[in-house]
């Protein structure tokens, strides 16, 4: 199974049309499907919604050029998971050690949200990447969306693991669950997320994989 999506990949036509319409406006950015970061023998995933317009639409590396990849890679910093200095640029010479990021939707979706039809369809990419991560451990899902797209890769129902900040469930298999609230603007700026409810869920998932 492919891993990425091609970067004029077809699957999702509002998606092409929005990615085409970009293009147009700025030909210089990447404007395509967004491929993971990270190595493939990480214990942990941390998988995002989509990727931002101006974000990882414009820099081609997932949480990197907007808002949501301040906190997302300060912590990961901080917890040793990467090295050097998130500068929101992919050349800034950052790395990550121990995870990989990934998005439920690799395309850049209007108003940044992607539609159910369009998750389904991204998710073969998931199942791939996610049999391809022999060490895999935990995934970190970051918002709803993120956690039923985990589980529908599973062919899990989303009913049978709500989601709730700083939930941890075990799926079959041993893989850990485990949810927080998007790293996005608008919950960190309105409280709804705060540096050590982030934290807090990161410290938990590192004590059951370490």
């Amino acid at each position: 199974m492919t891993l990425e999506p091609d970067h004029d990949c077809p699957l999702c036509p509002r998606l092409v049309a929005y990615r085409l319409a970009n293009r147009a406006k700025w030909p210089d950015w990447h404007n395509g499907p967004v491929p993971c970061w990270g190595p493939r023998e990480s214990k942990l995933l941390v998988m995002g919604l989509a990727p931002g317009v101006k974000g990882a639409n414009r820099t081609g590396r997932p949480f990197t050029g907007d808002h949501a990849g301040k906190l997302l890679y300060a912590t990961l910093l901080k917890y040793g998971l990467a090295t050097g200095e998130y500068r929101e640029d992919p050349k800034d010479g950052m790395e990550l050690r121990g995870v990989r990021i990934i998005n439920a939707v690799r395309c850049v979706p209007p108003e940044n949200l992607p539609t159910p039809a369009e998750t389904a369809t991204c998710n073969r990419f998931f199942v791939a990447e996610r049999a391809a991560m022999p060490n895999l451990r935990a995934v970190l899902a970051l918002g709803l969306v993120a956690h039923n797209a985990l589980l529908k890769s599973y062919g899990i129902p989303a009913a049978r693991y709500k989601f709730a900040h700083g939930a941890l469930h075990e799926l079959p298999g041993g893989v850990l669950l485990a949810d927080s609230y998007h790293v996005s603007r608008y919950n960190t700026q309105t409280g709804r997320l705060t540096t050590p409810m982030f934290e807090a869920v990161v410290e938990a998932v590192l004590a059951r994989i370490a």
